[in-house]
């Protein structure tokens, strides 16, 4: 990037919001996805001026710019592939209204999720999304992947909650979609085409979303089964009761065993367990949980036991959550990549999916944990390899190819919370091939210069094991 582009975003910014130092660009490369590429300049704006400002600079000069939120993207999101102007929007971290009796509050895109819902605890409210990456994530982050979690099943995704937005615009221009109410029918809803637009379209600048009252009591059961396609059964057999928990986590025999090896926490050393989270007030959870374990020993589990005591639940959440690091310390040379991870069938085919998931990793020689938001549909499979090894990167991408055509044959799709970026762009463009002319002409239309996170999505080329973050050894 020419020096003069740089002096003129640092005093628009104040030098000291502004870094081009190697090591800085190195870090910046990275987010929790396996690629990695260096940016030119990395900026920390603190206003939606600032930002529109230099978005102007980088529309005038034709350079990428990409807004990062925690860069707790799986897929490449914050990789900034063709270099540019990484905007962190961490300093933007405001929540400016809090307004409970109109159930909504507006903020800015740097704040933290569970800082957000520590501030509505207060007033008994809450923003119901439940992102892994809950503690660290940002709520801009959130609404660029359309992120959810565990409890999708009963209150949604970030989509559902989003009223509208500030957008900085890739020609500068600052536009307010949406309003601060329930309920709207005036023109175009952009601010839905925004949400999951994976920052391809403008920058977040400011985000109006609905609250909920949080539940009066919750209870969590924890369920063994000595086979992985009985537990998918499982989900499926509870919600046709009909029930509708506010959550259903699945972990199979490989997740099992990393968790309890690097946490202690004591799950079951089963083939498949279940975690069925019920919630509301006291007595519907009282009896909902009682039928929880009635269905699952119906649909053959070998132990059920529920607990309401608030540590309890807590310690095994946490157990699910580490899942993801754990599986890094399941074997010694193994690391645990995201590549097939976060599909999502109709909750009737996870039985399918799970025994396909299984004969996929045996085929190709690769170790796979699967995991996830059952409740929903939402799948997560954890592949782990070498990553040193050219040959376990290859087996790793036929595997993921694999998965993939076995979720869209069962009528799923290829990322359900994660969003698509790098890793997941080649299936998404099989999954919505008759619309990516239709996306293309969009992002033509706003962004005419394609500055806003360049090359990802509907846009991607070739294979996505490339800007890897490892050191490949040739074989």
């Amino acid at each position: 990037m020419d020096s003069a582009v740089i002096e003129e975003i640092k005093g628009i910014a104040g030098e000291e919001n502004c870094t081009t130092k190697t090591a800085d660009l190195y870090v910046y490369g990275f987010d929790a996805s396996v690629h990695h590429e260096n940016p030119d300049i990395v900026v920390m704006p603190k206003t939606t001026e600032q930002v529109s400002k230099i978005v102007k600079v980088a529309n005038r000069h034709k350079i990428p710019i990409l807004a990062r939120g925690a860069g707790t993207g799986l897929c490449g999101h914050a990789v900034p592939l063709k270099k540019g102007i990484v905007l962190d929007m961490c300093k933007m971290n405001n929540i400016k209204e809090v307004q409970v009796e109109d159930l909504y509050c507006v903020v800015e895109p740097g704040v933290i999720y569970a800082k957000l819902n520590k501030e509505l605890a207060k007033k008994n409210f809450f923003f119901p999304p439940t992102p892994g990456s809950g503690d660290v994530c940002t709520i801009g982050g959130m609404v660029a992947v359309n992120a959810s979690g565990m409890r999708a099943i009963k209150y949604g995704a970030t989509r559902d909650y989003v009223l509208g937005l500030e957008v900085v615009l890739p020609n500068g221009e600052i536009m307010e979609t949406g309003t601060r109410t329930l309920k709207n029918s005036s023109g175009y809803q952009l601010d839905r085409l925004f949400v999951g637009s994976e920052g391809t379209l403008g920058v977040i600048t400011k985000i109006n979303l609905r609250v909920a009252p949080l539940p009066k009591a919750r209870a969590l059961a924890l369920v063994a089964f000595d086979d992985l396609v009985k537990a998918g059964q499982c989900v499926s057999n509870l919600i046709a009761h009909p029930l509708i928990p506010s959550a259903i986590e699945i972990i199979d025999n490989v997740c099992i065993k990393a968790v309890n090896n690097a946490m202690k926490v004591g799950f079951p050393d089963v083939e498949a367990m279940l975690l069925v989270e019920v919630d509301g007030h006291p007595n519907v959870v009282e009896e909902e949980i009682k039928l929880v374990s009635e269905i699952c020993e119906k649909s053959g589990a070998v132990n059920v036991e529920f607990s309401t005591d608030k540590d309890t639940m807590a310690k095994w959440i946490a157990g699910r959550k580490a899942v993801l690091p754990s599986l890094s310390r399941y074997g010694e040379k193994f690391v645990s990549v995201s590549l097939a991870d976060d599909m999502a069938v109709p909750m009737s085919q996870i039985p399918k999916a799970v025994k396909a998931f299984q004969e996929i990793a045996k085929k190709n020689n690769v170790i796979v944990g699967t995991y996830g938001h059952a409740a929903d549909g939402n799948l997560h499979t954890k592949m782990l390899l070498d990553p040193k090894s050219k040959k376990y990167w290859e087996n790793g991408e036929k595997a993921v190819k694999g998965i993939f055509d076995a979720v869209l044959e069962l009528g799923g799709t290829v990322t359900g919370e994660h969003g698509v970026a790098i890793s997941k762009a080649p299936y998404m463009q099989t999954e919505r091939s008759s619309a990516l002319a239709t996306m293309k002409a969009i992002k033509s239309a706003l962004d005419p210069n394609n500055i806003m996170n360049p090359g990802k999505m509907m846009d991607w080329e070739g294979s996505i094991i490339s800007n890897l973050r490892y050191e490949v050894e040739k074989e």
